[in-house]
């Protein structure tokens, strides 16, 4: 709970410091990094350093935290937390680095603001850090122990025992457990970290989801190679694509995501766009190994055919489910007959097929009391959450995973 004294100071100076907070929380990675550059190696993704994503996302999580207390000063936003924290337990974050970040961060504050800063200022936003801190603190040992990792380890070595190309830029890789010790479980929609050493010696994580898993226990990651103007751009998915052959060997975090499909009989309504179709694919495969019967509607939208991860695979366990439709929108046309806008599947309604252009909601019967989940690039997911409000889906019933730091904190 903030204190009410604490409450006033911070309401009173949130304008300057969220005004600031980019400003901010550059110079505190800027300076936590030259003192501790062991950091960059395997816990923060210097792509996301570079791009300042990671910095706009920190600075997200503060604001919205703070205006969160102080719209409830009783309540804690937990399902910030909880983003916050899975993504927190998927690189390993520890309690000691929070005092790290804290010592910086106020730091930064300090030499940002200047004479703004009084000690009772100071005292309030430390305030707010801590209990955000706290709470952080507490979820992700209830997380690391769910995973059988009290000591926040949860790394191990998996095997490559297939590589499928799915498409020019996506590449599936089938992976098996390295030893006898137990397998974390995982839920559809769950994502693990990656740990690769780059060409330059320095370890990098990231996360893909799950997009598949078999009954002998073999896991499913499906990985875009990220471009940029034509040229490979993300440095771990471009090593991967290039280096991973079958035998090969990954080390692997357990499954973290706050995002996971829950089971129930409301309807479901199951939306992606690009690589986004990952958590969908394994979301379906759930739903059809345990015979799900109750209505599912999955749309997708892509560039083209071609380039549709795991279309295959979407279209085969759709129609294993006795009431799920699909319909997938392709922007260069589907090259099923569509490309005009008409042809097979191309029909007005939720009967299903291929259309071509951008996902328009607008003629889709939404059904009454379903429960959504989306993946997809933010601008997409903020488009397709507009509409399906306004088709009537409550707003507490859109649930969403976005790759990399999450831009939209508090917008969702």
């Amino acid at each position: 709970m903030l204190s009410a004294k604490a409450a006033r100071l911070v309401r009173d100076t949130l304008p300057v410091v969220g005004a600031e907070l980019e400003t901010i929380t550059a110079r505190f990675y800027d300076t936590m990094f030259a003192d501790h550059p062991e950091l960059l190696d395997g816990l923060f993704n210097r792509g996301n350093q570079r791009s300042g994503e990671q910095r706009k996302a920190l600075a997200g999580a503060v604001a919205a935290f703070a205006g969160a207390l102080l719209a409830d000063p009783d309540q804690r936003p937990d399902t910030l937390l909880a983003r916050i924290a899975h993504k927190h337990a998927a690189v390993g974050v520890t309690d000691d680095q929070y005092v790290i970040v804290h010592k910086y961060l106020f730091g930064a504050i300090a030499e940002v603001l200047g004479d703004a800063v009084t000690p009772d200022v100071a005292a309030a936003w430390d305030e707010v850090y801590w209990l955000m801190a706290g709470a952080l603190i507490a979820m992700e040992a209830r997380i690391y122990a769910m995973a059988g990792a009290s000591d926040g380890t949860t790394w191990r070595p998996w095997r490559v025992v297939e590589r499928r190309e799915e498409t020019a830029e996506a590449v599936s890789l089938v992976l098996s457990p390295v030893g006898d010790e137990p397998v974390p479980p995982a839920r559809p929609g769950q994502y693990v970290s990656v740990r690769v050493t780059m060409p330059d010696g320095v370890r990098q994580l990231r996360q893909y989801t799950l997009s598949g898993h078999e009954a002998d226990g073999r896991r499913r990651i499906t990985v875009k190679r990220a471009r940029s103007g034509g040229l490979p751009e993300g440095e771990v998915s471009s090593l991967l694509h290039a280096t991973v052959r079958e035998g090969d060997e990954l080390t692997l975090s357990a499954p973290f995501g706050d995002i996971s499909l829950q089971d129930g009989d409301v309807p479901l309504v199951l939306v992606s766009a690009g690589i986004g179709c990952t958590p969908i694919a394994a979301m379906l495969q759930h739903l059809a190994v345990t015979r799900d019967s109750r209505r599912v509607l999955v749309l997708h939208a892509d560039r083209s055919a071609a380039g549709h991860a795991l279309r295959a695979d979407m279209e085969s366990l759709t129609g294993e489910l006795p009431a799920a439709e699909r319909i997938f929108w392709y922007e260069a046309g589907s090259g099923d007959g569509c490309e005009s806008g008409v042809g097979d599947g191309c029909e007005s309604g939720v009967g299903g097929g291929v259309r071509k252009g951008r996902m328009d909601l607008g003629e889709v019967e939404i059904p009454e009391g379903a429960v959504v989940y989306m993946c997809g690039p933010v601008e997409f997911m903020r488009a397709a959450r507009t509409q399906l409000i306004a088709a009537g889906v409550a707003p507490r019933d859109i649930h969403y995973e976005v790759f990399g730091p999450d831009l939209w904190l508090g917008a969702a």
